[in-house]
């Protein structure tokens, strides 16, 4: 049987400078390519050795609302990313000016959710 593991996840983001740096405070990633991309777009890829999440957005990082934006992205419920300190986490996303909600604490572990300012919605849990 074939073993796997997730290695990127493509997002749309109307700045991806400004998500790159959110998630490199958050995880201690770093970005590891940045350029052109389909569509006349732009993309930054911040994550490990192993895994990363690619950030895109249409007409070269383009800020403008109308920007072309892919749909097809629309199910999707959340992000989840393993933290090793929700409390510095959640410092990180106020000092952002994003707000935490759904603080919870159950089996494997404690955790909350923010929205970005593109409407994606990201977990944080932390094991400890």
């Amino acid at each position: 049987m074939p073993k796997g593991h997730i290695e990127h996840a493509n997002l749309t983001v109307s700045d991806p400078q400004r998500s790159a740096e959110l998630l490199e405070q958050l995880c201690d990633w770093q970005v590891r390519w940045r350029g052109p991309a389909s569509m006349d777009g732009w993309s930054l890829h911040v994550g490990d050795d192993s895994s990363y999440i690619a950030l895109y957005s249409g007409h070269f990082g383009s800020r403008e609302k109308d920007a072309p934006r892919f749909r097809k992205g629309q199910p999707l419920n959340h992000v989840g990313l393993v933290v090793d300190d929700l409390a510095a986490a959640e410092a990180v996303v106020i000092e952002a000016g994003l707000e935490p909600f759904g603080h919870d604490d159950y089996e494997p572990g404690r955790r909350f959710y923010f929205f970005d300012w593109d409407g994606i919605e990201f977990e944080l849990v932390c094991y400890e």
